[in-house]
């Protein structure tokens, strides 16, 4: 150190006094340890005086732990002091530095992270973006805690200027060995993008460094035959699949941004045609699915893995089969755990109390006594700011004024005739701390009018920590009447009119002034009522319980007076003594000793207020010292800064007192406190005996207090207990492992007049046994009598019988339950180990909260957090408590500091606690809630962590370590049962098997009725081409087709000759422009409109195969051109028809950046042709020839091209007729995109087929005009109407607000009949409801709404229609969906799902339920995967090699029981067929298909199987500022990616909100929480999210993500 052969008495003055403040700065930490020792090393650099030294052996510099008891140079005297010192860390700072400082527990930290040190764990950091918390320049940022002075706050506040340097990051803090290694993969660990590696490049490993190996000693679970992906010395080989990957990729997914285009995007270049479960896997070479593995993402991920593979679950027992319905996997105990072993606790009697002649009969008469006997005796002396005293209050004064107060109270507050106050009532006492003379006025007055004083700490805004609760406080004790100052009422919070603002949650109150100049003297006859003590309540105490209600402890006038005589003989107070109180006077310890014992026993108080403590920390001692006090009233904390300070007085002595009272003693951190101040002050006077730690309740009041000592008795004994031993509840001396062990020191003996127990402290109130940790119960005159007002909670808490182990009542007498946790010692002593509001009880496990904390202040280097401000609770989360850690995050610490500090933290809570921390989060400076004295408020923190408004800068979540309760992996059973066996089972047990089918697809012969229904002849014609020639000559000037514009203006119109005319003019081009041979693939690339009708009946006319593409987006080209090129190059097109606008694109420069646009095929512009007719129009020799290709990207990325026959055709167009009801005189809406699928038949088919007239609105056309649909459906009044899931998402974000307008505009929807949602997927029942109920306004019926199914292998297998029973919806548990079972509950039940029936199963089809494994049929209500058999089936993939086996798998497969003769195809879709009683058409009973879910999009983890959609709804119920979210898997791990919708602060409050609701639902653990922008998860065009697509993005880091935060 610098100080080395200094002696700094020899030091100028002026250099002491800097190196005072210097160690001031230190102290507060607003220095560095570095900057500290920079400049205290310059300022002594001239008095050095130079000799050769020996280095200093290497613990000497090595920074050790912060929580030594000082952190100033000892003065050169205190030899014994510099020894220990020199074992210290020089660091000091916040408050409960004091109460957690203990040099041992930071070794033992220190030990404990030392052993993590070897194992070289290398944790990935979260990814931030830059923009997210940059944090302000210093300066601007308000300095921690200007607000209300805070109680357990150390920063010393000082009028000088503070000065910040910049953060200094000390270079031999971080060992080479550094307890985080950079990651195997070779990427940095920082945060920032710019020092991580960029995906594309590699970075050389040096190949000395040993890798280290992972060898787990058993396989985890949930990771089962993982290899790790990626090692460092196969470089060339990772290259050459990264260079492969590269080439087969389709370009970069688009990113949509709020209302961009929706794109339809293969993940990867795969086209079915490969069997279904390799698709991507046989391609991808088992990398990371097509991602650079050297990505930095993947490499963190990988390094989140390594750290995951060592679990710390228990080993788990055998697998449990399918039937059993446990949830939680219930820890079996064990055998080693400590139990008591001591014989049961006798009841531990205190002295007997002393009756002495002249102790007053109540507590007023002795104030009227020494009023009127001794006047001129001081009774209390205020300090003003800076430590002078202000005024003092002699015993006469405090008895005339409070006489005053009393009449003013009784007869002057309201008119002559009304007395607004009578005895009893409840008064607030609303005073600020600086002013102890008013109270004490106040408080007395109360006492003799007889009316209930309600001290509580003065409001200061509408948003203080607690205030809604100081509420309840004011509301359950019936308080109407507040007491103040003047000072205090101009200092409240006012409205604009000058009135007090209505805090909420409180009632109104009067406020009055209690200053002697508003108060009226009494006349000479009155006199205060002062009766003997009796069972009445005197004053009420306020407490904030472990849920932050504050409630009222009601002292009675017997109890008050009786505990004042308890204190008065256990502190043996005498006469005329001085006392020094720095605690709060309005409660507690401050209230009992310096205003009440005080009065009775004419004590003179000198009152410390806490602002003068920040200002001069040394105030109480000079105190003591100036009055040569008797008695000080301290805690921790002022001992702490005492010695923080203590240099700058050389000749204060503290050797007049006779007791030191230290309030908070029981805090068994409180021990080295008291240690080191002993230490420091031993030299001036403080005599060791004089230290009693006590042990208080607001229930109990005092519970025990150490009585002072005989000089030169030898001291109390301490008991250092292990921790593992504690969290058992069991005291056990530590012997072994020194690192977790806790010291403590007694309280003293039970107080005079009480009988002590120790009870179990949950459950019945059983005696604990002898070396048991339970609850310290008390019965005793002088303790609280109830809970004001709260009947119920007082009776648990104040009428406490305690049992035997048999359960017998031990008496008759009640205790009263303390709060505290301890045990009596030797000697009857007692031992408090800490409070039950500080309790924590996970797995079992009982820890303290204070433990907690003290082990993560004692992590090295504290320079990331205020160590005042650091908030312990727990939250339940999946059937356990879980730890939460909250701190406030220096504005200098870099990320890469905080995030070493909570990795190490986690590291030591779990060596020295053995248990797991849930989340550890660093929030910015003074954003947690305070209490009244600057303390953190618990309550309010937890409840701000829960509902997401912590606003985190930092975050760290580790669910893998604590949640070991998760029920064990799902072990897949031998398939020992056949389907035959499963099918006769279901026979027997009366089920039926679960097929359903539409009615039949019958003909019709009769001529007439042709004619009638205007209605081509379906036996003659077969063939659309046919249809479209008929019509054009039977009804030339029929209205097909009307194409509305954004304004709802008819921009293109198409008469069924026009439509014949304009199909002729381009098979003429065809054959003439692009010489197509028959049969030959052309593709059609238009915007949704009639060109696109058109063209698709003149490749029908030519004989060729039209593939309809969505054409690419002229702004975003890069990603949706290149399907567009692997559309064409798939489908082996030989000609595309467009448009002379598309062409250009086509053709474009900024084409040619993302595919080769030399290679196209010819391109025909269909706009201007000439008038060419055919030289005939083609008629297709049989009807099993291809109509039409229909190319689709399913939402897992897979590019699916299916054959559709003319016979396919005809089929489904005449089967969607007569479950529409579609004729010539009909007209329908629809709104879709009209590339694949259903909507493709409904824009291009159905016309030509039924005749109806169909009005095409193009969706795009709704981003310019929201109402543009709706509005059609009124104008046009529609019955029938089509539309898409995007579509009528639109309208329910943008139009919900505006019904009232749209009414206005003269939109009714009365008309509307059907409104069918066109989708492949599970219906989405929350959209079509709100839908329904924010439409239903404008007359929509309820009924109207229903959902459509369909899938690859078959368009359309349901859709609604107009006759039949309405959808029903069926609730299943969703539980027994994860194990592929259906499980029918009630509505509302918990983990139920709702699920609507997808729409009426079409004429002509048949569905039936199969097991995939089996392939055999299942029963009634089980979930299988439905196939299908019906005339319009597809005939098969497109593909370009034909994979036979897989067509014979997907489009030609038979039942292997049952009927083995039919052909079905299997649609790739979950779900379960149920007979409803619902009655159909034809009268039978009508049986509902329910779709389920994708096979494909199914998340298998931990042997169940998952539905992203219901983890995304849980996760989107998490936070109101979550938009969208997507989830899925990589390498078992799973990820959410969420669109954070809200302001950027929130984004990391996200991740535990996300974490808890997936384990608590879904009882899965996340492995990484994504937060993007809005827009960010790609969704295609029937608005289905492309999954895939997000994750091969976000594996190759393209997202520009927010957050990443990887669950530990």
């Amino acid at each position: 150190m610098a100080d080395r052969g200094v002696d700094l008495s020899a030091l100028p003055k002026e250099v002491r006094d800097q190196l005072a403040e210097l160690d001031l700065e230190l102290s507060e930490g607003d220095i560095t340890q570095k900057g500290y020792e920079k400049k205290r090393t310059k300022l002594l650099a001239p008095y050095i005086i130079h000799t050769p030294v020996e280095p200093p052996p290497r613990n000497d510099v090595k920074p050790l732990a912060p929580s030594s008891s000082s952190s100033h140079a000892p003065p050169p005297s205190s030899s014994k002091y510099r020894e220990r010192r020199s074992r210290r860390t020089h660091r000091g700072g916040g408050t409960r530095d004091d109460r957690y400082r203990s040099d041992i527990h930071t070794e033992a930290v220190q030990a404990a992270l030392a052993k993590h040190k070897e194992e070289k764990m290398a944790l990935p950091m979260p990814t931030k973006r830059r923009s997210t918390y940059v944090q302000s320049p210093i300066e601007t940022r308000t300095p921690p805690d200007s607000s209300s002075g805070s109680e357990d706050e150390t920063s010393v506040r000082r009028q000088s200027s503070v000065v910040i340097p910049p953060p200094a990051v000390s270079p031999n803090l971080q060992s080479p060995d550094s307890w985080i290694n950079h990651s195997v993969q070779g990427s940095s660990t920082s945060s920032s993008a710019s020092s991580t590696l960029s995906h594309g490049e590699a970075k050389p490993q040096p190949q000395s460094q040993p890798q280290p190996q992972y060898k787990p000693q058993y396989q985890p679970l949930y990771q089962p035959h993982y290899q790790p992906q990626y090692q460092p010395h196969e470089q060339p080989n990772t290259a050459a699949v990264t260079g492969m990957l590269a080439h087969s990729r389709i370009g970069e997914p688009l990113l949509l941004t709020g209302s961009g285009p929706r794109v339809d995007l293969p993940s990867n270049a795969v086209v079915r045609g490969m069997s279904r479960g390799h698709s991507r896997s046989s391609m991808m070479m088992e990398t990371a699915d097509g991602v650079p593995v050297n990505s930095r993402v993947s490499t963190k991920i990988q390094q989140l893995l390594n750290t995951l593979k060592r679990p710390k679950r228990p080993p788990l027992s055998e697998f449990f089969t399918d039937d059993a319905e446990e949830i939680v996997e219930v820890p079996q105990p064990d055998p080693n755990t400590p139990k008591p072993e001591g014989r049961q606790i006798m009841p531990v009697k205190g002295e007997p109390l002393g009756v002495v002649s002249n102790w007053p009969p109540a507590l007023q008469a002795a104030l009227a006594r020494w009023g009127a006997s001794q006047g001129k005796s001081p009774a209390l002396t205020a300090l003003d700011i800076t430590g002078k005293p202000l005024y003092t209050l002699t015993y006469g004064k405090l008895w005339s004024r409070s006489v005053k107060l009393a009449y003013t109270l009784l007869n002057k507050l309201g008119t002559k005739n009304e007395q607004i106050l009578k005895p009893g009532d409840r008064v607030a006492l609303v005073y600020p701390n600086s002013d102890p003379g008013m109270f004490w006025v106040a408080f007395y007055g109360c006492l003799l009018a007889e009316v209930i004083p309600v001290p509580i700490e003065v409001p200061l805004s509408r948003k203080d920590a607690g205030i809604s609760q100081v509420g309840f406080l004011l509301g359950s004790c019936g308080v109407g009447l507040a007491l103040t100052s003047e000072i205090c009422l101009k200092g409240l919070p006012k409205t604009p009119t000058g009135e007090i603002l209505q805090f909420k949650g409180w009632p109104r109150l009067k406020w009055v002034v209690t200053d002697s100049k508003y108060l009226t003297k009494p006349s000479k006859d009155w006199q205060p009522h002062i009766p003997t003590a009796n069972t009445d309540p005197a004053y009420i105490e306020y407490k904030a319980s472990k849920e932050g209600t504050v409630m009222g402890v009601a002292v009675s006038k017997v109890a008050m007076l009786t505990h004042c005589q308890s204190l008065t003989q256990a502190c043996n107070y005498c006469e005329g003594e001085t006392l020094v109180n720095v605690l709060d006077f309005k409660k507690d310890m401050g209230l009992w000793h310096g205003v009440l014992t005080a009065v009775m026993n004419r004590i003179h108080t000198i009152s410390v207020p806490y602002a003068v403590m920040k200002a001069c920390p040394l105030s109480w001692v000079q105190r003591v010292h100036i009055h040569k006090a008797r008695v000080a009233l301290v805690k921790c904390r002022d001992l702490h800064w005492a010695m923080m300070s203590h240099r700058d007085q050389r000749d204060i002595s503290l050797a007049s007192l006779r007791m030191l009272i230290v309030a908070d003693g029981a805090n068994p951190w409180s021990v080295s406190s008291c240690d080191a101040f002993l230490n420091v002050f031993q030299s001036h006077g403080l005599k060791p005996e004089v230290i009693c730690p006590c042990a208080t309740s607001p229930e109990a009041m005092t519970v025990a207090i150490r009585r002072p000592g005989v000089p030169g008795a030898p001291l109390p004994a301490r008991a250092i207990l292990s921790l593992t031993g504690l969290s058992h509840g069991v005291i056990r001396v530590n012997t072994e492992d020194k690192n977790s062990a806790l010291t403590v020191q007694d309280v003293g003996h039970v107080m005079p007049g009480a009988l002590m127990c120790i009870v179990k402290p949950d459950g019945p109130p059983q005696l604990c046994k002898t070396d048991e940790i339970g609850e310290i119960i008390i019965n005793s005159r002088a303790g609280g009598t109830m809970y004001y007002g709260l009947p119920g909670v007082t009776k648990n808490t104040f009428e406490v019988i305690p049992v035997n182990a048999s359960g017998v009542p031990i008496g008759e007498i009640p205790f009263v339950r303390s709060g505290l946790l301890g045990f009596v010692g030797p000697g009857s002593l007692i031992f408090v180990v800490g409070k039950i509001e500080g309790l924590l009880m996970v797995s079992g496990r009982r820890h303290n909260a204070d433990d907690l904390v003290a082990t993560a202040l004692a992590v090295e280097p504290v320079k990331t957090v205020y160590r005042g401000r650091i908030a312990v609770f727990s939250v339940t989360v999946f059937y356990d408590e879980r730890v939460v850690i909250v701190a406030e995050q220096r504005p200098d610490a870099s990320e890469e500091d905080s995030f070493q500090w909570m990795s190490r933290v986690l590291q030591a809570i779990d060596s020295i606690h053995q248990v797991g921390l849930y989340c550890l989060a660093l929030v910015p400076a003074n954003t947690l809630p305070k209490t009244p004295l600057g303390g953190i408020h618990i309550s309010d923190t937890k409840q701000s962590f829960l509902d997401g408004n912590l606003h985190p800068c930092n975050i760290l979540m580790c669910p893998h370590t604590c949640v070991t309760n998760l029920p064990k992996p799902r072990q897949k059973q031998p398939v020992g049962v056949g389907p035959a066996s499963v099918m006769v089972g279901n026979l027997v047990a009366g089920k039926r098997i679960a097929q359903a089918a539409g009615r039949d697809l019958g003909m019709i012969e009769d001529q007439d009725l042709v004619r009638k229904l205007c209605m081509w002849p379906t036996v003659m014609h077969q063939y659309l081409t046919e249809a479209l020639q008929w019509r054009a000559q039977t009804d030339a000037d029929h209205v097909l087709y009307v194409l509305l514009n954004a304004k709802g203006v008819a921009v293109g119109t198409a008469t069924c000759v026009q439509l014949h005319k304009r199909a002729e003019k381009i098979a003429a081009a065809l054959t003439e422009k692009g010489s197509i041979n028959t049969g030959e693939n052309v593709v059609l690339l238009y915007p949704p409109g009639i060109d696109l009708i058109a063209a698709f009946y003149g490749c029908l006319y030519a004989g060729c195969v039209p593939v309809n593409v969505r054409p690419p987006h002229p702004q975003n080209l890069a990603a949706t051109l290149p399907t567009v090129r692997m559309i064409i190059d798939v489908s082996k097109a030989a000609c595309i028809l467009t448009t002379q606008n598309l062409m250009r694109i086509l053709r474009s420069k900024d084409a040619a950046a993302s595919v080769n646009i030399k290679t196209w095929p010819t391109i025909i512009d269909t706009d201007d042709l000439p008038r060419r007719r055919p030289p005939q129009i083609y008629k297709p020799p049989t009807a099993e020839m291809i109509a039409y290709l229909d190319f689709s990207v399913s939402t897992t990325g897979m590019l699916t091209g299916v054959k559709i026959s003319h016979a396919a055709v005809s089929a489904l167009c005449r089967s969607i007729k007569l479950q529409c009801e579609l004729y010539s005189s009909r007209q329908i809406a629809i709104c879709l995109d009209p590339y694949c699928g259903l909507g493709f038949v409904l824009w291009c088919l159905a016309s030509v087929y039924s005749g109806h007239q169909s009005i095409l609105i193009p969706p795009f056309e709704l981003e310019s005009c929201l109402s543009l649909w709706l509005s059609t459906l009124s104008q046009y009044r529609i019955r029938d109407t089509f539309c898409s899931y995007s579509v009528m998402e639109l309208c329910t974000k943008g139009l919900g607000t505006q019904t009232e307008l749209l009414k206005a505009r003269g939109v009714n929807l009365s008309c509307v009949r059907s409104c069918v949602v066109i989708a492949e997927e599970r219906p989405r029942l929350a959209l079509t409801h709100s839908f329904s109920k924010l439409f239903k306004d404008v007359g929509l019926s309820s009924r109207a709404v229903s959902t459509a199914f369909g899938s690859r292998v078959n368009l359309a297998i349901c859709l609604q229609g107009t006759t039949g029973p309405d959808p029903c919806t069926v609730y299943v548990d969703m539980k027994s969906l994860r194990h592929d079972r259906v499980r029918l509950v009630e509505r509302g039940a918990p983990q139920s799902l709702p699920l609507m029936e997808s729409g009426k199963i079409l004429p002509g089809v048949r569905v039936i339920i199969v097991n995939p494994e089996t392939r055999g049929p299942l029963g009634d209500s089980h979930l299988g995967e439905i196939w299908v058999n019906s005339p319009h089936n597809a005939s098969g993939y497109y593909t370009i090699y034909g994979e036979e086996s897989l067509q014979a798998d997907h489009f030609n497969t038979k039942l292997s029981f049952g009927d083995p003769q039919t052909l079905w195809a299997r649609t790739g879709y979950l779900g379960f067929v149920k007979r409803t009683d619902l009655l159909d058409a034809s009268g039978d009973r009508h049986d509902a298909l329910f779709v389920v879910g994708s096979l494909d999009e199914t998340l298998e983890l931990r042997g169940l199987r998952y539905h992203p959609i219901d983890i995304e709804t849980s996760v989107s119920r998490a936070h109101r500022s979550i938009a969208e979210s997507a989830v899925f898997t990589w390498t078992n791990l799973l990820v959410v990616v969420s669109e954070l919708c809200g302001s950027e602060q929130d984004a990391l409050d996200l991740v535990p909100l996300i974490t808890n609701v997936v384990l608590e639902e879904h009882h899965l653990i996340v492995g990484v929480v994504v937060i993007v922008d809005p827009g960010v998860i790609p969704i295609n065009s029937r608005g289905e999210k492309q999954r895939m697509h997000l994750r091969d993005s976000f594996l190759a880091d393209q997202l520009d993500p927010i957050y990443v935060a990887y669950n530990m």
